[in-house]
C-alpha cells in the first residue's frame, strides 16, 4: 500500500516509535541501600541529570518547562513514590522536604542532586528501623499480638494521612506485620511456617535495602523528574537500558506477562496474547506478584519490595518448566493465592492473525449465517526484512489480507475482527490494515511540537465490502485505537465490547550516553479531529466493564495526558450507522437480561465491586475469616447458578479444573456472533453495501 506524498512518517521514522501500551519500570520505591553509610551522588550524575533536563525541554510533546509548579509536583511524586502507604515519613519530615518544594527546577538545572539524595537517606534509615522493630515483634508475634482487637487499617490511599511522630508509625508498623500474619492464616499455614516465612521475608528485604547504591537513588529519582511529564516517558541507565532492549526483541522464555513495579509491589500490566500467562487465564492484569517459587514443589521466594528486573529473573526460566506466583488479585485487596504457570517462548506464529469461521442460524429463519472471525494480537512487522528490501516480510496486513481471500472463498456473510488485548504495534500497519477495508483517504492524525503529519490510503481496492465488526476490550490499545477509531469515523462498520484502553501518545526511543530516554513526542488523532487519549474508543454497543475503568487504562495513570481535539480532516465517509446502532442495541437489551452467561457476568462484576470498596481492612481475625467465607461461598454459589442454568453438574470448590464454565472471552464472544447476525439481517434488509 502506498504513502501519500504529504504531510507524511517516512518508515524509518515510523520504525522508532513506540505504539504499545508496554511499560517497563525497572526501579521503584523499595529499592534497598548500603549498610548505614550515607549515599552520595556521583560526579558524573549532575551532567547526566542536566542532559536529561534539556532533553525533556526540548523535545517532551507537551512543551513542559521546569518551574515552580513542576518542582512542586517533582516533590510530591517523588516522596509518593518512595512511601505511597504514608508509613516511614512523618508530617514533621513532610514539612522539612517541603522547603525544598519550589527549588528543585533551579537545583535540577544546575545537576544539584543534593536535596533528592537527603530524602532517599532518610527513606532508609526509616525502612531500617521499621525492621528492625517488625524482627523483634517476630520473635514473639504469637503471645503479644491481639487478633481479637475490633481495629482496623486504613487501604484506600485518598484517606491515608502522615502520622505526627514516630511513635505513631510504630503502632502503624505493628498492623502492618499484623495484617501480614493474619494473610498467612488465611493461607492455611501454621504457626512454626508463620513465624519462618516472616523472618525470611524481612531478611531478604532488609537485604535489599542494603544493597542499593547511588546509581538506584538517581534513577528513581529521575524517572520522578521523567513522570512528572507523562507516565510514559521514562529514563533507563544503562544496566536497565540493556534489558529494555532483552524485553523488546521478545527473546527469552518467560510467561508472557508486560510488569512495573507499582511501589513496593510487581504489577502485571497487560498480558502477552497466547503467551502462557494468557492462555493459562489464571493471571490477569492489576494482579500483584508478592512471591515466586521455582517447580512445582519450590519454596516461594518474597517479592516484595524487590527490584523489578530481580522479580522478572525469578520468573524467567527454561521453557517447559513451571514457576509458581503468590498473587494479590486484583479485584481482592486482602487476600492472596499461588497460581502455577508452565514456562514457554511466545513463538511468533502464535503472535500471527488467525481466522475462524462459524455457522449460525439466522434470527429471522433465513438460511444460515457464514461469519468470519480474525483475531489480531498484535500489529506485527518484521522491520529488519522490511528494510532490507525482502519482500517476503511478515506483517499483520499481508497475513490478514491472505486469511480475507480465504475467508472471501467461503462465502461468508459477516467479518469480525477481534483486538480484544491488543496492546498495539506498528503505526504502518495499523494504517495499512483500515486500508484493507476503505477506497482511499487519511487514517490517522500524528502531532508533535510542530506540526501534524497524516498518513493515508492510497489504494482504491477494498479486500472486503460485507458488514464489518470490530471486538474491543479495556486493553485493547494504541494500534488497536487508531484502526477501530477509524472504521467508527469512516462508518465501515460497527465497534463492539468495552471502551478501549485511551493511550493516545507516541513515544521514541533517545540515546543518552549509555542509557536510554523514552520519550513522548506526539499524540495522534482520529480523522474526525478526536484523540483517543484517556478517553479511548467507545464501542457502539457496550459490553459489561470486567475492568476497572478507574483501575486500568490509561486514564488511570497518574499525570496522563489530557484528552483533546485537533483540526478534522477531509475525508469520505460511508452513510451513518445510527439506525443500525439503535436496532442493535434494543435486539442486544431484549437478548441480554435473560442470557446466562452475560448475567454471571454481571454479578461476577457486582461482587467484585463490592470486594474492592473496602477502605479499610479488620485486623480482628475472626471478622476476616468470616469475609473471605463468605466471598468463597458467594462466588461458588454463582458458579453453580451458572451451571445449573447451562445444564451442568454443580462444583464442591471454586477453583475446580473442567467444571464447564465458559471463560470470560468466550462469553462475549458469543454475545458478539448473536449482534452480527443481527448485523447481517439488518443489512440485508436495507441493502446496505460498502464498495
Amino acid at each position: 500500500m502506498r504513502h501519500h506524498n504529504r504531510n507524511r512518517f517516512d518508515i524509518s521514522i515510523l520504525s522508532k516509535y513506540l505504539l504499545s501500551i508496554i511499560v517497563v519500570t525497572f526501579f521503584t520505591s523499595a529499592l534497598w541501600a548500603q549498610p548505614s553509610a550515607i549515599i552520595t551522588p556521583k560526579p558524573e550524575y549532575s551532567s547526566q541529570c542536566i542532559n536529561i533536563i534539556q532533553a525533556l525541554e526540548r523535545n517532551h510533546y507537551s512543551g513542559k518547562t521546569l518551574d515552580n509548579e513542576m518542582s512542586s509536583n517533582i516533590l510530591n511524586r517523588y516522596i509518593k513514590q518512595l512511601d505511597p502507604m504514608k508509613q516511614l515519613f512523618t508530617l514533621p519530615d513532610i514539612n522539612q522536604f517541603n522547603q525544598y518544594q519550589f527549588r528543585f527546577d533551579n537545583e535540577l538545572k544546575k545537576g544539584n542532586l543534593q536535596m533528592a539524595f537527603e530524602i532517599f537517606n532518610l527513606y532508609m534509615a526509616r525502612s531500617k528501623e521499621k525492621f528492625k522493630y517488625i524482627s523483634l515483634l517476630i520473635q514473639t508475634w504469637e503471645k503479644d499480638l491481639d487478633f481479637t482487637q475490633d481495629e482496623s487499617m486504613v487501604i484506600d490511599e485518598a484517606l491515608l494521612q502522615w502520622k505526627p511522630d514516630k511513635q505513631s508509625l510504630y503502632l502503624l508498623w505493628k498492623k502492618d506485620l499484623k495484617n501480614h500474619i493474619i494473610s498467612l492464616i488465611l493461607d492455611n499455614q501454621d504457626k512454626a511456617s508463620i513465624t519462618d516465612t516472616l523472618k525470611k521475608t524481612y531478611s531478604n528485604r532488609l537485604k535489599h535495602l542494603l544493597q542499593t547504591n547511588a546509581g538506584d537513588i538517581f534513577q528513581v529519582f529521575m524517572n520522578s523528574v521523567t513522570s512528572s511529564f507523562d507516565p510514559h516517558t521514562q529514563y533507563f541507565p544503562p544496566n536497565a537500558s540493556e534489558d529494555f532492549d532483552i524485553h523488546m526483541s521478545l527473546s527469552l522464555e518467560g510467561i508472557g506477562a508486560v510488569l512495573q513495579n507499582e511501589y513496593e509491589f510487581t504489577k502485571v500490566v497487560r498480558l502477552i496474547p497466547k503467551g502462557p500467562a494468557d492462555k493459562s487465564q489464571l493471571l490477569m492484569p492489576g494482579d500483584k506478584i508478592i512471591g515466586v517459587g521455582q517447580g512445582e514443589k519450590g519454596e516461594i521466594k518474597d517479592a516484595v519490595g524487590q527490584r523489578i528486573d530481580t522479580v522478572v529473573k525469578m520468573i524467567r526460566g527454561p521453557k517447559d518448566t513451571f514457576v509458581r506466583l503468590k498473587i494479590i488479585p486484583a479485584q481482592k485487596n486482602d487476600s492472596t493465592k499461588t497460581i502455577q504457570i508452565k514456562r514457554e517462548k511466545v513463538k511468533l506464529e502464535e503472535q500471527a492473525a488467525k481466522k475462524n469461521i462459524i455457522t449460525l442460524s439466522s434470527s429471522n429463519n433465513n438460511s444460515p449465517f457464514k461469519i468470519g472471525i480474525i483475531e489480531i494480537p498484535t500489529f506485527y512487522l518484521d522491520f529488519n526484512a522490511f528494510n532490507k528490501g525482502d519482500q517476503d516480510y511478515k506483517s499483520t496486513t499481508k497475513d490478514v489480507k491472505k486469511l480475507l481471500f480465504e475467508l472471501k472463498q467461503e462465502n461468508i456473510d459477516g467479518l469480525i475482527i477481534d483486538l480484544r488485548d491488543n496492546g498495539g504495534g506498528s503505526l504502518k500497519e495499523a494504517n495499512e490494515l483500515t486500508g484493507l477495508f476503505l477506497k482511499t483517504g487519511p487514517t490517522v492524525q500524528i502531532k508533535t511540537k510542530s506540526r501534524i503529519s497524516r498518513l493515508y490510503d492510497e489504494n482504491p481496492s477494498i479486500e472486503y465490502s460485507g458488514p464489518l465488526m470490530v471486538l474491543i476490550n479495556r486493553m485493547s490499545a494504541s494500534a488497536s485505537e487508531i484502526f477501530a477509531g477509524a472504521i467508527k469515523d469512516y462508518h465501515r462498520g460497527i465497534i463492539v465490547g468495552t471502551r478501549s484502553f485511551g493511550k493516545g501518545t507516541v513515544q521514541e526511543l533517545q540515546p543518552l550516553g549509555d542509557g536510554k530516554l523514552k520519550i513522548t513526542s506526539a499524540k495522534f488523532y482520529r480523522v474526525s479531529g478526536e484523540s483517543t487519549q484517556n478517553l479511548g474508543v467507545t464501542p457502539d454497543l457496550q459490553y459489561p466493564q470486567l475492568y476497572k475503568i478507574e483501575d486500568t487504562g490509561e486514564s488511570s495513570l497518574d499525570g496522563s495526558l489530557p484528552w483533546d481535539q485537533s483540526m478534522k480532516t477531509t475525508y469520505s465517509s460511508y452513510p451513518p450507522l445510527d439506525e443500525i446502532n439503535r436496532n442493535l442495541l434494543e435486539q442486544y437489551k431484549e437478548r441480554s437480561w435473560k442470557d446466562p452467561g452475560l448475567n454471571y457476568l454481571k454479578k461476577r462484576i457486582e461482587m467484585a465491586d463490592e470486594l474492592n470498596s473496602k477502605e479499610a481492612l479488620s485486623l480482628n481475625l475472626e471478622t476476616r475469616k468470616l469475609r473471605k467465607n463468605k466471598y468463597e461461598k458467594t462466588e461458588l454459589d454463582l458458579k453453580n447458578e451458572y451451571l445449573k442454568t447451562i445444564g451442568k453438574k454443580p462444583i464442591e470448590k471454586t477453583d475446580q479444573e473442567d467444571a464447564g464454565i465458559e471463560d470470560v472471552k468466550a462469553i462475549l464472544m458469543n454475545q458478539t456472533y448473536l449482534v452480527m447476525s443481527d448485523f447481517i439481517n439488518f443489512s440485508k434488509t436495507l441493502g446496505l453495501s460498502w464498495q
